[in-house]
């Protein structure tokens, strides 16, 4: 919060000469109401036990139990009440320059969300204010500094932490590298590691903040691209390593149209080779194709329980095409198949497979302002598979956009009795009122019919509706005054 002062601070101070601060402000609202059912735990005297419909133990009343050798009670789940949340969240991203020194900006990006429902806490929404980036940056021709809370991202991933960033460019010759380093962010989570928020593994975790330190550096060309990052971190209670990793990336473009890829990730701390991957690309007007090889392995931080299963990895080849062989119509297929490593775990009551493939073939037909999408995929691995179809019509005629989709599969399970048939049926809409207000809405139906022979095919079914608005204010170099085609690009902003 320390550094969310100090960015507030700077948009206050008054700009020096003739240099007016600009800013850009970008206001997300989101609601969402969900209901959905709950589930209750129960237990049982192993003596009221009966033979249920599965053959094993179960309650008079249906239910399937586990029970525990020389325990008195066995348990089970029963359908809870019905539950209700209705998340509410706001996201604010503010940016500011023109503070008198050139090069200088701020930008500060927060969440406010709380669950007005009668449910046990939304998913994100505790805390109720949380900072996702609260930084002050300089930029100046070959240099740029940023320090505060921030995001980096490299092939080893998101990483958020509090601290410092530089960056240092050689335009002429593409040479680029980066360094960073301060108190790291839980993974996956906009909280520190000690954030009570975080508590499932309370006596597992690190006492204090994480140290995070990192470098990566490229090289760019017309034909090819080149990384490498470095990163570690480190609890400093006891000095030991959290995670240590590396890895490198290449892209070459031997010819106009054609493209390999291959990267690789190492787990130093580990002591293991964590995930790489191979490919060739072909992409022409009318037709793209890619294949390539794939190999991914799990990971963990070194505190982590989940290390102690030793994840393994599993290894694919894939191929994809995708093609346009009329200006309305765009055909794309996928397969994929994969096999784990041997998890050195005896099965001695069941033969299991270590492998699988999947699939999936679709289509796009766009005419005037509609759009229709359909496609079917399969999965079919160890334990269990799935496969069905899902497909969606949009109308845009101008400023706004109708959607209704629809998707229904299987899901076979083959370790326990529980499958399933799953439909989804829903409608969208969004209109962009102006240039710095759009509004959405939605609604969608979840359907699950759990195929169980006894009185556990709880039903999961749900509603849930959503609404958005979001509006865009700005002064000085706004990005509102920039050529619609700028304005699309993907994170796109105006310069400060």
């Amino acid at each position: 919060m320390r550094r969310l002062a100090l960015v507030l601070l700077l948009a206050a101070l008054p700009a020096s000469g003739a240099a007016q601060v600009g800013y850009r402000l970008r206001l997300d609202a989101r609601a969402q109401a969900v209901s959905y059912r709950g589930l209750t735990p129960d237990s049982v005297p192993v003596t009221d036990t009966v033979t249920g419909p599965g053959g094993g133990p179960g309650t008079t009343s249906g239910y399937a139990v586990y029970c525990l050798a020389g325990e008195a009670y066995c348990t089970y789940y029963r359908p809870g009440p019905e539950l209700r949340a209705v998340p509410l969240e706001t996201e604010a991203d503010l940016s500011l320059w023109g503070f008198g020194v050139a090069g200088l900006s701020a930008r500060i990006d927060a969440l406010l969300g709380t669950d007005l429902g009668n449910a046990t806490t939304w998913p994100g929404t505790d805390p109720a204010l949380q900072l996702k980036e609260g930084y002050v940056e300089y930029t100046r021709g070959w240099l740029l500094g940023r320090g505060g809370r921030q995001i980096v991202s490299s092939r080893l991933g998101y990483l958020g932490f509090d601290g410092g960033f530089a960056r240092v460019r050689d335009f002429q010759h593409g040479l680029e590298a980066d360094g960073y380093a301060g108190w790291g962010l839980a993974r996956g989570s906009l909280l520190p590691v000690t954030s009570p928020e975080l508590n499932p593994l309370n006596e597992f975790r690190p006492m204090q903040r994480t140290v995070v330190a990192g470098v990566d550096g490229g090289w760019s060309g017309s034909r090819f691209d080149l990384r490498a990052d470095y990163r570690r971190e480190v609890d400093p209670t006891v000095s030991y390593f959290v995670s240590e990793r590396a890895a490198a990336q290449a892209v070459l473009r031997p010819l106009d149209r054609v493209t390999l890829q291959a990267g690789s990730d190492w787990d130093l701390a580990a002591g293991q080779w964590g995930s790489a991957e191979a490919s060739a690309s072909y992409a022409a007007p009318r037709v793209n194709a890619t294949a390539g090889v794939r190999r991914y392995r799990p990971y963990f931080d070194l505190w982590s329980i989940w290390m102690a299963f030793s994840p393994v990895p599993y290894h694919t080849w894939f191929g994809q095409l995708g093609g346009r062989p009329l200006s309305w119509l765009e055909l794309r297929g996928r397969y994929e198949r994969y096999e784990f490593d041997p998890s050195e775990v005896s099965t001695a009551l069941v033969d299991v497979k270590n492998d699988g493939w999947r699939y999936e073939v679709g289509g796009t037909v766009t005419r005037q302002a509609w759009t229709l999408d359909a496609g079917w995929h399969g999965d079919f691995g160890p334990g269990a598979s799935s496969s069905g179809l899902s497909g969606s019509v949009s109308y845009a005629p101008s400023r706004w956009r109708v959607t209704a989709f629809a998707s229904g599969f299987d899901r076979p399970l083959e370790l326990r009795y529980d499958d399933a048939k799953f439909w989804t049926l829903g409608l969208d809409a969004q209109t962009e009122l102006s240039p710095s207000l759009r509004c959405a809405l939605g609604a969608a139906y979840y359907k699950e019919d759990r195929q169980r022979p006894d009185a556990a095919g709880i039903d999961w079914s749900q509603l849930r509706l959503n609404a958005q608005v979001t509006l865009v204010l700005g002064r000085a170099a706004d990005m509102l005054r920039l050529p619609k085609a700028v304005r699309r690009q993907p994170g796109g902003r105006a310069d400060r």
